[in-house]
């Protein structure tokens, strides 16, 4: 059990390093992962908006259907916060390029 976990850590470590470089896919795996539970996460759906929202905005179409099948189940109020989310991920990678 412990090496899963280790395994799964490791796996979501190494999409959100990718999705810092600005990888697309990480993105829509990130949202897989927070929408479904999988890789060891919790299911969190403001996170998984908030990659499904990433993704879309830089044209994966299959995040944008994603986006959409989640934002059913969400509040106003939550998806307004996975979009802040969004936001500051963006920022906060703009500000590591400069």
């Amino acid at each position: 059990m412990a090496n899963s976990l280790k395994s799964a850590t490791f796996l979501i470590e190494s999409k959100l390093a990718a999705a810092a470089r600005g990888d697309i896919n990480a993105y829509f795996d990130l949202g897989v992962a927070f929408s479904t539970g999988g890789h060891g996460v919790n299911v969190d759906l403001i996170e998984a908006h908030k990659w499904f929202n990433l993704a879309a905005v830089k044209g994966h179409e299959e995040s944008q259907l994603c986006r959409a099948e989640i934002s059913e189940e969400m509040t106003a109020r939550q998806i307004a916060e996975a979009q802040r989310e969004a936001r500051a991920w963006l920022q906060q990678i703009a500000a590591r390029a400069a």
